[in-house]
């Protein structure tokens, strides 16, 4: 059968008054087709009126389609077992021709972007290689429309915060940004809606103005509207990542920004250049940067616990110990920790990127080996304080330091005691404890709270005293009246109490 071009051919050729014969030789055809199209008169095809050999089996093919759940190969299979002598090409181009079991076919387009209008982000999750374990991990991709320029980094986990910082990181890259950001229907960014609807969290819209640029969102199931940036994961997945192993997460991105400047570089065959060079065209048309663009961070309240350290997303981290039980702020980069206290920097950690339940101390956060909170030592104002007492409070130290080494607490006991008691008590229970090895700092201050009864706490006027009170409802403790304290006060000449001697 001629097509149309040649009938149309044989009709003009006819006008101008060739024969059959001249038309048939000149096209190279025969004379009969010849003259089919010239009885025909028209230049149209007619269209072929035979039978097809599936039309008998309509009925049987519509039925089984949805039983087979679409699958041809399962309908060819029903229709010979009930009889029916057609072949599966057949069947096919059948069904093909009469739309069964077919997908209606969608028209593809292109988009195409002004140098700096729009740039695409999108994750990824992939499998790399850590330190020898294989793991999963979000791949974070942002590439410019125009140009095609890419820049992609991997993380652990992706949150809003590593959005940010991503996003930060790519434009300080690119060194602009494009009028928009087109993104997925991802929940980092999304805050309601989808598509145009679309209305992005406050804490990200703010994110973008600051950086001179908005997000929008493609249409549900539209994939191909960020096109652009999901083609890449491909590559990335089959270049990059394969047969490559890294040796943590630092090590990691520090290779993909090498291996974005070689891509970036690379001619494509489908542009006629490489990225790089139309980003020297797109790049004077991209939004500028602030002149300073802060490091992300996010903020957290903590509470110094008793062994020094703060708790940021499972993983410990120390604090200097003088801030122990102390209200501190904690300010979470990528990579750092770092802990402020009134509004002063006093730590700086590198971040542990995973949650291990691990501890991070650094060393000068530690007191020295046994200062404690007391410090090493009492000072020399002190000491000459005490030895200026006496030789009885000399003796009594060179006791204590023979018990307990420097004796720090126990002199700084004893200097607070000279500071609150008489001197006569005070002296008279230290020669007692020297006498029987008392070094037990509680005991000592009873012996002398003994000795100042009456004295140092007089008892009221007797007129003054309820009427109802006798000798047996006095109290017997260290601040007891003044017949208890003649009781007890000729105990302190003579012995200690019976629970002292086992110090003896």
């Amino acid at each position: 059968m001629l097509d149309q071009s040649t009938r149309e051919a044989v009709l003009q050729l006819r006008d101008k008054g060739y024969g059959t014969r001249r038309i048939a030789t000149s096209l190279r055809i025969s004379r009969g087709a010849v003259k089919e199209v010239l009885a025909d008169g028209t230049p149209e095809v007619p269209a072929l009126a035979r039978a097809e050999s599936a039309e008998p089996y309509r009925e049987q093919i519509v039925e089984l389609i949805p039983r087979c759940k679409g699958n041809l190969v399962r309908v060819h299979e029903e229709l010979v077992a009930l009889g029916a002598t057609l072949s599966y090409p057949a069947l096919t181009s059948y069904c093909r021709r009469n739309g069964i079991a077919q997908e209606p076919v969608r028209l593809a387009g292109q988009y195409h972007f002004k140098p700096g209008e729009e740039m695409q982000h999108d994750t990824s999750p992939h499998d790399v290689v850590l330190g020898g374990r294989k793991r999963r991990a979000q791949t974070a991709s942002l590439v410019l429309c125009y140009s095609r320029m890419l820049f992609f980094q991997i993380y652990p986990r992706f949150t809003r915060f590593e959005c940010k910082v991503f996003l930060t990181e790519a434009l300080r890259y690119f060194e602009g940004a494009g009028s928009r950001c087109m993104i997925d229907n991802t929940h980092v960014v999304v805050l309601i809606g989808t598509g145009r609807d679309m209305v992005p969290v406050p804490e990200m819209a703010t994110f973008g103005e600051r950086l001179g640029f908005y997000f929008v969102a493609h249409e549900k199931g539209d994939a191909n509207r960020s096109a652009r940036v999901e083609r890449p994961f491909h590559h990335i997945e089959n270049n990059f990542l394969a047969g490559r192993e890294f040796t943590d997460w630092t090590h990691l991105n520090r290779e993909a920004r090498v291996w974005c400047e070689k891509v970036n570089a690379t001619t494509k065959r489908h542009l006629h250049a490489s990225p790089r060079e139309l980003f020297a065209t797109e790049h004077p048309h991209l939004r500028p940067l602030p002149a300073y663009v802060p490091e992300v961070y996010q903020i957290h309240g903590r509470i110094v616990d008793s062994e020094g350290y703060v708790n940021v997303h499972k993983n410990r981290y120390s604090a200097p110990w003088k801030l122990v039980g102390r209200q501190i702020e904690v300010r979470e980069t990528y990579d750092k920790i770092a802990i402020y206290h009134s509004r002063r920097r006093v730590a700086l950690h590198q971040k542990n990127l995973e949650p291990g339940h691990t501890k991070v101390t650094l060393m000068e956060h530690r007191p020295p080996r046994g200062e404690g909170i007391l410090g090493p030592h009492a000072t020399p104002q002190e000491e000459q304080q005490l030895t200026g007492v006496g030789a009885d409070m000399v003796a009594y130290i060179a006791l204590l330091k023979t018990k307990h080494g420097r004796a720090v607490r126990c002199l700084r006991k004893l200097v607070t005691m000279v500071r609150d008691y008489p001197r006569e008590p005070l002296l008279a229970a230290i020669r007692l404890a020297t006498h029987y090895g008392l070094d037990d700092m509680t005991r000592l201050e009873r012996l002398v709270l003994r000795g100042i009864a009456g004295d140092f706490f007089p008892p009221p006027p007797a007129s003054s005293l309820p009427e109802v009170l006798d000798d047996s409802d006095s109290d017997d403790g260290d601040e007891g009246s003044t017949g208890s304290a003649k009781q007890e006060a000729p105990r302190d000449d003579q012995s200690p109490e019976p629970e002292d001697d086992d110090d003896g």
